[in-house]
């Protein structure tokens, strides 16, 4: 053995070949019957898909082409342009190579290979027309060339076509970009066939001219995206000729319809080129052939299910009598666009997807091109049903093609760019694979292949280096089109605008109006221009604003005010400008924008915050980013930013924004009934313990700096106290607190009330972040005493001189910053306070009194005491004071009372026999209905005291709607009134000494 040939194996392997001995000997033939010697033939077999087999086939036609006398034109192929292309042909399809060794009088179509004159400049109708000896220019050819001498004739013609399209297509460097043109060619193509069939059955049947048969190509024939090897499916549409019974012109259409379609798929001399399916038709199997215009449009008008106006989308004529054909269409295709609006007709396209998928067989699922997770039909089925949904609105959607409407659902923003380009992107690729596997022996085939062989050979044909890299793509292509699939094809907005009428989902100008009154805007006159507003343009804002508008709309009217909702969006519209987050995220959401209508015509506190900072629009996608946050989860994002900055200011600020932030989360959440008010007022106070304990180091670091100390001489920390330290604060609560501190620096008094000082400084100056209030009005000797006081001398002042009701303001005093060993020492001090071994002498009648003369003087001038919340008989007031007395009573001996929650402390009352558990229920009730109220009342944001329950019935239906009640807002009055009335009973009793006995 030589040098040379064991270079050359080495070089055929290398080329791809898996048999270089083999291909050696076979190039070695090709030469020697040829008489041609190959120039560099290693480098050539290398850009074949399947060199072996490239190579025999080479060598049979060849063969071929000397038994036919045509060996100078086969020799003369070797250095011509055309020459290469076969040569990849070869490759790549075997039938077609099969096809041209039948017919070696092709190849001159190869020798005279003009690059510039492309299959796509090619009149399929004309050369298959001609090739039965019809003349293309007759409004209804006939075929000189009938019966079996015809379909010989016009199948030769058509793969005679077919070679030259998978000659360039094979060719193409990147078969992705040429896809296109290539799918339109195949489905050019076949209408070619299907003209040049009926010409053939013209021929054939004397009674041709009483009827105008046309052929509507449905699926992708329809939308001239067809593959190689494929099911055409059609349907017939037949009127008949002047002076023709319908009778008779029905007979002979069917008789044309089935010989034309014989002449494409039956038994003959040459293969069949692909199955003529009408099963799309009008009742399917069971309906006639063929129909009248007449009888289409009754039935489609009548009995057509919904997929049958689906498949009407790719519906084309594309032979026979062109005045029919386009008549049918002009008739059916309107109803396309209506369809939707069929009760359940989103639901039904979805349900019909997932039986598709049912159907796959699970050893084939994760091979599937077309029928599996993440393959064609996923990109298919999601795009026709935007089309279908839109288009009834959008015009611009009424095309037939896959990648033509999927570009024209980007234009519109429909689909997002990145999302676009991604399916464009992977329907192309897909569409390659499954094109490459049908023509190498022109079957009809969809599946992955799962020998290494096949697998190897695929990836040549389709432009991959390896067949690792096409699998990855393969995976990659599979995992993102089904995530696309899911997200856009089950959008919650898509059934919503389905059942809109069609002017409704147009938002035309009376109609709009109309249905903004019926639906419940106050001003649908001022609505409508904020609709004209927001959708005005040819911007992509604008186009994704005329989608969600039409549903929203209802959502709007869903809340307690939508004229507020959509004026609050278009000003939030407005403030996002061109970012297409925002709208992206409501159109593709499950359940964005339905939350934000609600949120923007229910909360007005909720809309203040989002136009305030929109990040909290992106909760609404989630319901775990909804979740309030942790106290713990808060202070290490407020630590990280202590850590971080060096600007105290700055650092302020920051905090003041995740607390305000925080509370916008919370309100969106309890808005939308996912928590109730009692978590609410929890995640509000822990937000407030975050922002002070921030506060307080920080003025531990500006207080040393101004007094020239690296740190401070004494412990510091401060109390909650009332609302605050109950867990209880509300949306626009002011926080009470106490500052306490202990050390034994001469100058600590000083210092511990410029820290105070400093807190409240830092957490009420004005600035770009809300402020949090501090009230400190509860400390020791109240606004005649210091700001801060010691711990030594806070222990003096309440177990010296401290009132009653100090002690029971210290039954919810609760340490939230500053040094835990003072926290301790301070709870352990007040802890003898209040939970004494008994009541001091007259505290009790102390207490009574007080409780008195607060319902009497506390309340607000001209306030019915009936309607406040706090103060009012049976409010919240009447229901605490009932719990602390038993917490001062009994606290000492029962640690379950020991808690600064009033639930708790009631609940712990109840099982400890001291109130009774019916009159605990009242109590429960009517303390929560209040709480209730009043975070329904702060939601709403309308009223200055939102402790004043309004007297308006509609404003009480807005927090009956804000709750998430089912009551009227007479219902709701009816319920506190009742609910209040029984605690005040209670009340009565329990506190206030009719219950005589109970110790």
């Amino acid at each position: 053995m030589s040098a040379r040939e064991v270079s050359f194996t080495t070089l055929l392997r290398r080329a791809g070949a898996s048999e270089p001995a083999r291909a050696e000997r076979l190039i070695r033939e090709i030469e020697e019957v040829s008489g041609v010697t190959l120039e560099d033939p290693a480098h050539a077999v290398s850009y074949l898909a399947d060199p072996d087999a490239g190579l025999l086939q080479l060598l049979r036609l060849a063969e071929s082409a000397r038994d036919a006398s045509l060996s100078a034109e086969f020799a003369a192929l070797s250095s011509s342009p055309g020459g290469m292309r076969l040569g990849v042909l070869l490759g790549g399809s075997l039938a077609l190579g099969d096809f041209l060794i039948r017919h070696p009088e092709m190849l001159r179509d190869f020798l005279d290979w003009d690059s510039a004159a492309s299959f796509t400049r090619m009149d399929f109708r004309a050369r298959l027309l001609e090739a039965v000896g019809a003349d293309p220019s007759d409004a209804a050819p006939v075929a000189t060339l009938g019966g079996r001498e015809g379909v010989a004739a016009m199948r030769v013609a058509y793969r005679r076509a077919l070679t030259r399209i998978a000659a360039e297509d094979l060719f193409e460097h990147v078969p992705a970009t040429i896809f296109p043109a290539v799918a339109a060619a195949l489905a050019d193509l076949a209408g070619a066939a299907l003209e040049a069939g009926l010409a053939i059955a013209r021929a054939d049947d004397p009674e041709h001219a009483a009827t105008r048969l046309a052929v509507i190509a449905m699926g992708k024939c329809g939308a001239r995206e067809l593959n190689y090897v494929s099911d055409v499916d059609v349907i017939y549409v037949a009127e008949p000729a002047e002076g023709v019974s319908d009778d008779v012109s029905l007979r002979v259409a069917t008789r044309l319809a089935i010989a034309a379609a014989k002449a494409c798929g039956g038994m003959g001399v040459e293969p069949a080129l692909w199955e003529v399916d009408p099963n799309l038709r009008p009742e399917g199997r069971d309906g006639p052939l063929v129909r009248n215009l007449a009888s289409h449009q009754a039935y489609y008008e009548r009995w057509a299910q919904t997929w049958e106006f689906q498949a009407l989308l790719k519906a084309r004529p594309v032979a026979g009598d062109p005045e029919v054909g386009a008549a049918y269409v002009e008739r059916l295709h309107p109803m396309v666009w209506k369809a939707v609006e069929r009760e359940g007709f989103v639901e039904s396209a979805q349900a019909m997807r997932r039986r598709v998928e049912e159907h796959v067989p699970a050893a084939e699922s994760g091979r599937q091109i077309k029928l599996g997770p993440g393959g064609l039909r996923d990109v298919e089925f999601t795009i026709q049903l935007l089309q279908l949904v839109h288009g009834r609105a959008d015009e611009s959607l009424r095309v037939r093609g896959t990648l033509d409407a999927l570009g024209e659902l980007r234009a519109a923003g429909y689909v997002g760019r990145p999302q676009a380009a991604a399916m464009d992107r992977s329907y192309r690729q897909l569409r390659v694979w499954e094109h490459r596997l049908q023509l190498r022996k022109l079957t009809r085939t969809h599946l992955m292949p799962d020998s290494d062989q096949d697998r190897r050979i695929l990836a040549r044909a389709s432009g991959f280096a390896t067949v690792e890299y096409m699998e990855e793509v393969w995976t990659d292509i599979r995992r993102d089109v089904r995530a696309m699939h899911l997200e856009m094809f089950y959008r919650p907005i898509l059934p919503v605008v389905a059942r809109l009428s069609e002017d409704e989902a147009r938002l035309d100008d009376a109609a709009a109006k109309e249905r903004l009154a019926a639906v419940g805007f106050v001003d649908p006159a001022g609505a409508y221009r904020h609709i004209q507003s927001l959708t005005e343009g040819t911007s992509r804002s604008a186009s994704i604003r005329r989608q969600l508008l039409p549903a929203m709309i209802g959502w709007f009217a869903q809340g307690a005010d939508p004229d507020a909702g959509l004026l609050a969006f278009r000003q939030l519209s407005e403030q996002m400008g061109d970012q297409q987050w925002f709208l992206k995220l409501l159109r593709d959401s499950g359940t964005a924008a339905q939350r934000l209508a609600r949120l923007l015509s229910t909360s007005r506190y909720v809309a203040r915050a989002l136009l305030a900072s929109s990040e909290g629009v992106t909760w609404l996608d989630r319901d775990e980013d909804l979740v309030p946050r942790s106290y713990e989860r808060m202070w290490t994002e407020a630590d990280a930013i202590l850590r971080r900055s060096n600007d105290p200011e700055q650092a302020a600020t920051a905090m003041r924004g995740l607390r305000r932030r925080e509370l916008a989360r919370v309100a969106s959440a309890d808005a939308l009934g996912l928590i109730n008010a009692s978590d609410a007022a929890e995640a509000v106070s822990h937000a407030a313990d975050m922002l002070i304990e921030g506060a307080l180091r920080i003025a531990r670091h500006n207080v040393a700096t101004a007094r020239g100390l690296e740190e401070l001489p004494i412990r510091f920390a401060v109390i909650a106290m009332g609302r605050y330290g109950g867990l209880e604060m509300s949306y626009a609560s002011d926080a009470d607190v106490q500052f306490v501190w202990d050390g034994q620096a001469p100058d600590g008094q000083a210092i511990a009330v410029q820290m105070a000082q400093e807190i409240r400084s830092i957490l009420q100056r004005v600035g770009p972040q809300p402020p949090l209030e501090i009230d400190a009005d509860l400390r020791p000797e109240g606004r005649n005493g210091p700001l801060a006081r010691s711990l030594e001398s806070c222990s003096t002042y309440y177990g010296r001189w401290s009132d009653p009701w100090e002690a029971q303001a210290l039954l919810r005093a609760q340490p939230v910053a500053g040094d835990q060993g003072l926290r301790d020492a301070f709870v352990a001090m007040i802890d003898e306070v209040r939970y004494p071994a008994e009541l001091p002498d007259g505290a009790l009648r102390q207490m009574r009194t007080l409780k008195a003369r607060m319902e009497a003087e506390r309340l607000p001038r001209g306030v019915d005491p009936r309607r406040h919340l706090k103060l009012g008989p049976g409010g919240l007031s009447d229901v605490e004071w009932c719990v602390q007395l038993q917490q001062l009573r009994h606290g000492r001996a029962h640690a379950e009372l020991r808690t600064t929650r009033t639930l708790e402390a009631l609940a712990a009352c109840a099982d400890l026999g001291l109130i009774g558990r019916g009159d605990a229920a009242k109590l429960r009730e009517a303390w929560v209905l209040a709480t209730d109220l009043r975070g329904a009342m702060a939601l709403r944001g309308a009223a200055r005291d939102t402790d004043v329950l309004p007297a308006d019935i509609r404003e009480l239906g807005v927090l009956a709607e804000i709750l998430g009640t089912q009551m009227s807002g007479a219902e709701l009055d009816e319920r506190f009134t009742r609910a209040s009335r029984r605690a005040r009973a209670v009340t009565e009793r329990v506190f206030f000494g009719w219950e005589v006995g109970r110790t």
